[in-house]
């Protein structure tokens, strides 16, 4: 159970300036691998992480792709507007939209609000050795960011080749430089390949295709999902009890063959990256909630941050995912498309996972919350280590496998 009261200052760590990569490293391999298994932590480099995994062991990828969500114009004053592209809303769906020649909106976040207080701007942009300009009208407030019409001319490209062409690498903003080309290719997994994250999953980053290999020689299996990383990743928790924290809304895909193969499994499941276990633990309760309300599928397929916490369940894993499956067998659904606000903090009891792959996360953050979730009072033992050998942080740091 959720304490009545978690204070963030708990869930605080000394994380020096020059501790943030600002860039990755030559090899995506060749990150420190720190290992904690049962209380034991130790180092390695990444591409032995093999060596840690037990052939019964089934690895969860999220296979999303990071859009060029950064658009940058200039007005005739000067000053620069910063749009970031957040997700869709008309039309709604990712692949739907990036797909479009038509105008789109979208939820987004604007840099330097109080230099466009209303009208359009716009912006030219090349593609394929043809000009184009993209011009961005606000339509009006979105909660606690704006709906933004985008629309280009000629429009005989997609959005998503408009992004590709106008847009920018959306790094976090404890990067502090401007992306480079080589950001294209080493923000992105090389597994990544659905559209739509204006963030990495940056546990994912680490793998190389000869890692890759090297697990797949070992028999150890894997699936994939897709969870569109939004912004708020990286939202800061501002509240002192996080019971008043918000938690922020992310989308997510799961076929029915991958849910079928993680139901069949019988052992040991480890996620990479905290989006696939958000991704993962809230498939269980759409499957519980499926249990109780097979027909109210819609419903079903929205967890509310609070959840878990007001409504505990005992269900094995297995029979969650056989509920989920009937009632998608009964809608006539192939794939689950759900929306999760799910906050894990301690308190939170897991229900699919032996373990993780994840980066090493901010101080005060909600993914830090995450790990201390998991490995309990021992995350302070986990970043201690970190600190004291030289570990990278945040995106293009390190890497480390938490094991139960």
């Amino acid at each position: 159970m959720i304490s009545d009261s978690i204070n963030i200052k708990d869930y605080w760590y000394d994380l020096p300036e020059d501790r943030i990569a600002q860039f990755p490293l030559k090899e995506r391999d060749g990150s420190n691998l720190l290992i904690y298994n049962k209380g034991i932590i130790s180092k390695d480099i990444f591409r032995n992480i093999p060596d840690y995994l037990s052939g019964d062991t089934l690895l969860v990828f999220n296979n999303t792709r990071v859009i060029r969500a950064r658009l940058l114009f200039r007005k005739e004053s000067g000053a620069v507007i910063e749009i970031l592209c957040l997700e869709p809303l008309a039309p709604s769906d990712y692949q739907d939209s990036l797909d479009m020649k038509n105008p789109v909106e979208w939820k987004c976040i604007i840099g330097n609000l109080k230099k466009w207080k209303s009208g359009t701007v716009s912006s030219g942009f090349r593609h394929k050795g043809k000009t184009y300009k993209l011009t961005a009208d606000m339509r009006g407030a979105e909660g606690e960011a704006w709906r933004i019409r985008f629309r280009w001319d000629p429009s005989d490209i997609c959005f998503g080749e408009v992004l590709g062409s106008a847009g920018h690498i959306p790094l976090p903003p404890y990067i502090k430089r401007e992306d480079n080309p080589d950001d294209s290719v080493r923000y992105q997994t090389v597994y990544s390949r659905i559209r739509g994250s204006v963030a990495a999953p940056t546990a994912g980053l680490h793998f190389t295709q000869n890692v890759l290999n090297d697990i797949l020689n070992k028999g150890i299996a894997s699936v994939e999902i897709t969870l569109h990383v939004g912004a708020g990743t990286f939202q800061p928790i501002r509240q002192e009890n996080i019971l008043d924290h918000e938690m922020h809304r992310e989308h997510f895909i799961v076929s029915e063959k991958n849910i079928e193969i993680l139901k069949e499994h019988g052992g040991r499941i480890i996620t990479v990256g905290t989006t696939s276990l958000r991704a993962l633990e809230s498939l269980y309760w759409i499957g519980v909630k499926c249990m109780s309300n097979e027909d109210d599928i819609l419903n079903a397929c929205l967890i509310n941050q609070w959840y878990p916490y007001q409504n505990n369940s005992s269900m094995p894993f297995r029979e969650s995912l056989e509920a989920l499956l009937s009632t998608m067998r009964k809608h006539g659904l192939a794939t689950i498309n759900a929306t999760t606000e799910l906050l894990i903090v301690p308190g939170y009891e897991f229900r699919t996972v032996a373990g993780i792959i994840t980066n090493f996360h901010q101080p005060g953050s909600t993914l830090l919350l995450l790990v201390a979730a998991f490995a309990g009072e021992d995350w302070k033992n986990i970043y201690r280590f970190a600190i004291e050998n030289d570990f990278r942080f945040l995106s293009y740091g390190d890497c480390s496998l938490l094991i139960l």
